[in-house]
């Protein structure tokens, strides 16, 4: 027989919390203050914290227009497979002491679901057959070929700090350690690699300066540029569930020994720190700095950030 409790549960998790609804919601969230907060910087008003809801709900009333080059199933499929796997990914992140599905192999899934949501843009943007998305999906790939070796490093890091002789890839492996030990930001040795992480969630997330592959003066959003209606509201909604994932992943790795012992409070916390990493990580850098060039990307994360996460990885790798 079925049990019908687990399936339900099952469904709870993934549709509701801490899957897709929990996600969006954070992330259009984080997405508002954002823009809120820049504009402030700038010394505007700005919109309302629930502008980027009011936009992706617009978007979903208009009419979707399908370029007549298109191949127009990966076209109208890219932001959904997109859209699944980033829902999917929150299933795996601690909020502190709760985590929907774990493995032994959770920080490794992570990786391959991010890369699958931005593997989606490129192949929406490809399929619309246009040459100024061409343009866009080649730098979407430089961008994402700069910043996934140190992404990579910062797991590294932590998968070893957590096992000690071996690599451990469990995201529940690292709360535990943390809530028995303290948390990761804390440990010296890892100092180095909360700071690369810090800076590669802007360039995951494809914000100013690492938002390269949109150019909004020059290509205008880049794969993005044939997307109307609400294939580009998946689109939109995709980049603000990526800025509570980063973000989110970010709180669990170096965060992830604060419990409080009641789910709802936790998930407050939660959303709460993930929201000062956002302004730490995406607004203020996005406010003072201009947009590197598409040259300059793999010197900046091959380099500096590949740096401070391989000096934690040689520190741990030491038992420090």
């Amino acid at each position: 027989m079925f049990d019908w409790m687990n399936i339900l549960w099952g469904l709870f998790y993934i549709l509701v919390f801490p899957g897709a609804l929990f996600t969006c919601c954070v992330g259009l969230f984080l997405a508002g203050i954002d823009r809120k907060v820049i504009a402030h910087m700038q010394k505007r008003i700005g919109p309302p914290i629930v502008q980027p809801t009011y936009d992706f709900f617009k978007l979903m009333g208009k009419e979707t227009i399908v370029p007549a080059r298109a191949n127009k199933l990966v076209f109208l499929g890219a932001p959904i497979l997109g859209f699944v796997s980033l829902a999917l990914i929150m299933l795996f992140v601690p909020i502190f002491g709760f985590t929907a599905f774990s493995g032994d192999a959770d920080l490794i899934v992570i990786l391959y679901l991010i890369t699958i949501s931005g593997v989606a843009l490129i192949a929406g943007g490809s399929a619309s057959g246009s040459p100024y998305a061409g343009i866009g999906i080649s730098r979407e790939m430089v961008t994402m070929m700069s910043y996934e070796l140190p992404f990579v490093l910062v797991l590294l890091a932590v998968a070893k700090k957590v096992g000690g002789a071996s690599l451990v890839f469990s995201m529940d492996a690292v709360a535990a350690w943390q809530a028995e030990n303290t948390c990761m930001a804390f440990q010296w040795s890892m100092i180095p690699a909360a700071i690369a992480f810090l800076l590669i969630i802007p360039a995951e997330v494809g914000m100013q300066p690492f938002d390269v592959a949109e150019a909004e003066t020059e290509i205008c959003e880049g794969p993005l540029i044939e997307y109307s209606g609400a294939a580009l509201g998946v689109f939109k909604l995709n980049t603000a569930m990526k800025m509570c994932i980063m973000t989110g992943l970010f709180t669990s790795l170096f965060f992830g020994g604060i419990r409080t012992g009641y789910i709802w409070l936790d998930a407050i916390v939660f959303v709460a720190i993930s929201a000062v990493v956002t302004l730490i990580c995406i607004t203020t850098v996005h406010a003072v700095t201009a947009r590197l060039k598409i040259e300059h990307l793999f010197k900046f994360f091959w380099t500096i950030v590949s740096g401070l996460a391989g000096v934690s990885l040689v520190l741990v790798w030491l038992g420090l």
